[in-house]
């Protein structure tokens, strides 16, 4: 009889700071649901243990939204699908202005998002524009989600004082070619890989729920184990009308706390964030549960084209639970 997946945990992961392996994911994952409350204690305690108690907030604004060449099947900004979102840019001013509005709420970390294969010399220009008027605005750290990079790029904006660049992998290896097919994984690898090199922190996470197997979510959060980025947001598919994925079910809501669970183990010292579809996969109590469970960091306010919760719902929820807001990566 193979020993209980939560004692060897308890050593691996708690004692001794080492993250699960894709099987030993698997396994957590496969947990009856009555196993739930365990499992997501252990992950608390490796979280408080190797983390802390401290949360990072961050608000995120999309520079330029919709119109993007790329055919990512959950999102409705891609132009090659009927989705109502259309290309908008945003001017530095309103970018700024956001910045400002997303530090009063107490966060650490602001990201400027752009929906694009990877930048233009024009998108470039005008993120350089935007960081050097945010950061003579108001004092918070900028971090960049804008595609894939060259070499050149990435040095660039590491040169310009960005802090930390989002890139996704979205999804396992073995299921990517059914999410995304104008693009590889390998090539979204190569630039968290450069971002790295490059002296900035690394942000790559996923969405779950995109028809992936459990063997696939266990072999993501391995594979993101073996990345190490800084930083993983956890997203859960919210179906956008006019995407191909717009009719997929949402993911039940102890599926989704045994996943933040699991991936806790698998990252003990990462940066775990609530991002997307949290709101409607766990609702009010699901995300209290969560943050008990291993989310030691949340975006707060409204996604790039889907309503979050009220950033003071969230700002309460940490209060209640005596959670600190901090740059966790000063912690870390």
């Amino acid at each position: 009889m193979s020993m209980d997946i939560l004692e060897i945990a308890r050593v691996q992961v708690l004692e001794e700071g080492r993250g699960l392996s894709a099987d030993q994911a698997l396994r957590c994952l496969e947990l009856p649901d009555e196993r739930l409350h365990d499992l997501l204690a252990l992950a608390h305690e490796v979280r408080m243990k190797w983390c802390g108690p401290e949360v990072e907030v961050e608000g995120i604004v999309s520079l330029k939204t919709g119109g993007c060449p790329e055919d990512c099947h959950f999102c409705s900004q891609s132009g090659q699908f009927t989705s109502p979102v259309r290309s908008v840019w945003l001017d530095i001013p309103s970018l700024v202005r956001s910045a400002v509005e997303t530090a009063e709420t107490g966060a650490t970390e602001f990201c400027i998002v752009a929906a694009v294969r990877g930048p233009d010399q024009r998108l470039m220009d005008q993120v350089r524009e935007g960081v050097k008027a945010i950061r003579e605005a108001v004092e918070i750290n900028v971090a960049c989600s804008l595609g894939m990079l060259t070499q050149a790029q990435v040095d660039e904006l590491a040169e310009m004082g960005v802090h930390r660049y989002n890139h996704n992998l979205e999804t396992a290896r073995s299921h990517f070619g059914q999410v995304v097919t104008t693009h590889s994984w390998e090539e979204r690898w190569q630039t968290c890989e450069m971002v790295r090199a490059a002296g900035m922190e690394l942000c790559c996470g996923g969405i779950i729920g995109m028809g992936e197997t459990r063997e696939q979510r266990a072999e993501f959060a391995g594979q993101l184990g073996e990345l190490g980025p800084d930083e993983v947001p956890l997203n859960f598919l919210n179906p956008r009308p006019g995407t191909p994925f717009a009719s997929f079910p949402l993911v039940e809501g102890p599926e989704a706390l045994k996943t933040i669970a699991t991936f806790r183990l698998a990252l003990p010292r990462t940066i775990l964030r609530y991002a997307g579809g949290r709101e409607l996969t766990l609702g009010d109590l699901g995300t209290r549960e969560g943050m008990l469970g291993g989310i030691n960091a949340i975006i707060v306010g409204n996604y790039l084209t889907t309503l979050g919760r009220s950033p003071e719902s969230d700002l309460a929820l940490l209060a209640d639970l005596k959670m600190p807001i901090k740059a966790l990566s000063q912690a870390l």
